[in-house]
């Protein structure tokens, strides 16, 4: 009886079989994916309105300060 102290061994018939290379297809897509979701976590959010620059942006102030701008002359 051989014992095998790096692990379990599987005979060559396994390994070159059409069930181990989708298995094996199938890992390396789910890490790719993983691999991809955790980086997109790590980057800071891009919304759309940030980079549309357009009519939605008020011509005047309308906070509590704003007429405070007015009287000034800022506005």
């Amino acid at each position: 009886m051989t014992v095998v102290i790096g692990g379990v061994l599987l005979p060559a018939e396994v390994l070159q079989s059409e069930f181990f290379a989708v298995l094996a297809a199938f890992v390396a897509i789910n890490t790719i994916m993983y691999v991809t979701l955790a980086i997109a976590k790590m980057l800071p959010r891009l919304y759309l309105s940030d980079l549309r620059r357009g009519r939605n942006r008020r011509r005047q102030p309308r906070g509590i300060a704003a007429t405070a701008a007015e009287e000034s002359g800022d506005a």
